[in-house]
């Protein structure tokens, strides 16, 4: 096993590195500075997700048709698509507190405007911020989260950030689907305003547990982001994540859709998409295991073979306890994708860049996350909601077909995972 193989031990404490006194001093916090950190992008992360179901229904409760809610989608995309390697940049060469702070503020204020003025301008506008202060809020934590001890810690790390992931993407539905259904729309985008402004209050409040840096870049190591996008391993793993990131994305604003569509109430819509989080939440428990067993890119072939025959199975169902068991299914096999394919960037990223390379991971992800809405969104209002489904059923398949032949060739040459400068 190279250290490149996941390794999901989770309660594991992280062990300082005694030849490095400034990393021992940084680690000896690490272990509740990693749960601290977690849980902050938890409270993050049930605002965003929560986000998107909430502007989705709020959008049709306005009376928008389904180009318009693939806009709102598209939207969610277009600022972190053009900003997320600046964002990448600054994370690594400034720190990551301050693009945090001002990431979490912009989320929340972005929810804050459906509150004050619930129109349909309003969604387009609060889509777009809450796009921008995600996305340096996003690149940031996920460079902190890689900073915390060596590469096994790191694995561990990145694991137990996947777990509150998977946390934020069961409770941000069922928490929205609850205060719709008893409150309204405007008091639930007040509410994850709320939510979102927290974690920017406690990194201005007790900023102790964040270096002020992250392992800055030297001059003589940076290189552009064609230099980045040119490594095989890099770019494999970029086409991966923004095929699995267009199958979580079109769920999340699909599926309320079609709920509505067969007459679900918001409670239930927030079941269905809170069932495929918590089976993200199952399976990230024995990826460690698996990953050892088959390879990370056999195992990311298996994700997104699955996810995408369970996405053939969306509408041919109506009852809401069958669609919350297929969704369970699609988050057995969406849910590897994403830890995967960060800790694969982190870990074949030019040291002192990683968090450009995430940055460039989030740009390739944004400009799926564009596209698509938009060419489904038009696809669904001309021929309805099966094609949005099959379609990415498709792309999902297509996907796991590549990375079957990036198996097989990696298996033919005898290619390991690749170290990345020393990681």
């Amino acid at each position: 096993m190279t250290e490149y193989t996941l390794e999901f031990a989770l309660m594991s404490p992280l062990r300082p590195n005694p030849g490095s006194h400034a990393a021992g001093a940084l680690l000896h916090h690490a272990s509740m500075a990693i749960y601290l950190t977690v849980f902050l992008a938890v409270l993050n992360q049930i605002s965003l997700k929560g986000s998107k179901m909430l502007m989705s229904l709020f959008a049709l409760h306005l009376g928008a048709p389904p180009p318009a809610v693939g806009l709102l989608a598209s939207l969610y995309a277009v600022f972190p698509m053009l900003l997320a390697i600046h964002a990448g940049r600054i994370s690594d060469r400034i720190g990551v507190r301050w693009p945090m702070v001002g990431g979490g503020t912009g989320l929340a204020l972005g929810l804050l405007l459906p509150a004050l003025w619930p129109t349909l301008p309003a969604l387009y506008l609060s889509a777009a911020l809450i796009g921008v202060g995600n996305i340096f809020f996003h690149v940031s934590v996920h460079n902190l989260i890689g900073s915390f001890g060596d590469a096994s810690a790191r694995t561990r790390n990145f694991g137990t950030f996947s777990l509150g992931a998977s946390i934020s993407g069961m409770a941000g539905p069922i928490l929205v689907g609850a205060l719709i259904d008893h409150a309204g729309y405007a008091p639930s985008s007040l509410a994850l305003a709320g939510i979102a402004l927290a974690p920017a209050l406690v990194l201005l409040a007790a900023p102790g547990f964040i270096p002020p840096t992250i392992r800055p870049a030297k001059e003589e190591q940076a290189g552009g982001v064609r230099e980045l996008l040119g490594d095989k391993s890099l770019r494999g793993t970029y086409i991966t994540s923004g095929l699995i990131l267009t199958g979580i994305d079109l769920f999340n604003f699909y599926m309320p859709i079609y709920g509505r569509g067969i007459g679900l109430d918001a409670s239930h819509i927030g079941l269905i998409l809170g069932m495929q989080a918590a089976a993200a939440f199952v399976v990230r428990l024995g990826m460690g295991s698996m990953a050892r067993r088959i390879g990370e890119v056999r195992m990311l072939t298996g994700c997104l073979l699955m996810s995408g025959l369970t996405y053939f199975l969306f509408p041919v169902f109506r009852d809401p306890y069958v669609l919350a068991l297929i969704s369970f299914l699609l988050g057995l096999g969406l849910g590897c994708g994403q830890p995967l394919s960060i800790i694969m960037t982190y870990n074949h990223s030019p040291p002192g860049r990683a968090g450009e390379a995430l940055g460039v991971r989030l740009t390739v992800n944004k400009f799926t996350q564009i596209m698509v809405p938009l060419l489904f969104g038009s696809l669904g209002s001309a021929l309805g909601l099966y094609p949005i489904f099959w379609s990415n059923a498709v792309l999902l398949l297509f996907g796991g077909w590549l990375n079957a032949r990036r198996s097989k060739a990696d298996a033919s040459s005898g290619l390991q995972a690749k170290p990345s400068g020393g990681r």
